[in-house]
Parts: C-alpha cells; structure tokens; sequence
C-alpha cells in the first residue's frame, strides 16, 4: 500500500510542473497520437502519427528508440512526465533570444534564415541539412529569407504561438 501511495505522488508532481491550459494541450496532442485510442502510445500509434504528418516510411528502429525512451508503456502521465523532462533542459527565453541578436544587427527582431541555416550547419552542435529542413518547415523564414526569431524563442520556450 505504501508503494502504491508513493507511486501516485511520485506521478502527481509532474502535473504540478504545468498549468492547466498547458496539461489540456499536452492531452490533446496524447489524444491524436494515440491512433488506436487505447490510452496508450505505441510503435504503431507513433507510426500512424507520422503517416498523418506526411511521412512515410519511418524505420522500425527510430519507432523502437522513441518508444524505449520511456520507462514502460507511454500513458498520459509518462507521456507528460517525458515532455517535463525535456522541455527542463530548454534554456530561458532571453538566452535564446540573446544567442539570435548578435546576428540582428538592425535590432529588428529578424536574422536571414541562411545566415542561420549557415551556423546552424557548422557551429557547435551541428544540424545535419534535414534538420534544418524540419526547423524551415516548422518556423518557415517570411518571402524575403527572413526569420522571425522573437516569434521562435517564445514558442521554443512556450510552446505555442503569441496572440
């Protein structure tokens, strides 16, 4: 009884790390990768998740890797607790946003996404050209090959857009 006791706090403390609207979106995003609708993510809930993002094709091996970096079988709680975890090792906004000024030399709040691109590939650790890719397609640069990285740092650190 007392394991089970200590289990159950162990796993409400992660709910404490977030707000409520938070949770929800996090709930949400559980709830459409958990194609089979079993309360539970799985190799091929995940592929389905990526077949419905445009990607096919996803090796066994890169599933497996992703569903064995959870302790056990991915409900909600060990699928909030994991994105804890990582988003713990995100740096504060205002470092980020320090770490884009120096190429903003204007001051105005956009650096050129192949300045970026540039550094990105070549500086400490490196982005590979498909990663690269991913962050174009998911924070794509505005007609002039400018990226707004004010915009990138909140939701880096926020997880959602600005209103």
């Amino acid at each position: 009884m007392a394991r089970k006791r200590a289990e159950g706090t162990a796993s409400s403390n992660v709910f404490s790390m977030f707000d409520q609207s938070q949770i929800q979106e996090f709930k949400e995003a559980f709830t459409i990768m958990d194609q089979n609708r079993d309360g539970f993510i799985d190799k091929e809930d995940l592929r389905d998740t990526f077949a419905a993002l445009g990607r096919i094709n996803v090796k066994n091996e890169e599933l497996e890797a992703m569903v064995k970096e959870a302790p056990g079988p991915i409900n909600f709680t060990v699928f909030l607790t994991m994105f804890g975890e990582k988003l713990k090792g995100t740096d504060p906004e205002e470092t980020i946003l320090h770490a884009f000024k120096v190429f903003d030399t204007e001051g105005k709040g956009f650096v050129k996404a192949d300045v970026i691109k540039e550094k990105l590939m070549t500086q400490a650790d490196r982005f590979s050209e498909e990663e690269v890719k991913q962050m174009f397609a998911a924070f794509p640069p505005d007609v002039c090959g400018n990226l707004d990285y004010r915009n990138l740092c909140y939701i880096i650190t926020h997880g959602e857009e600005k209103d």
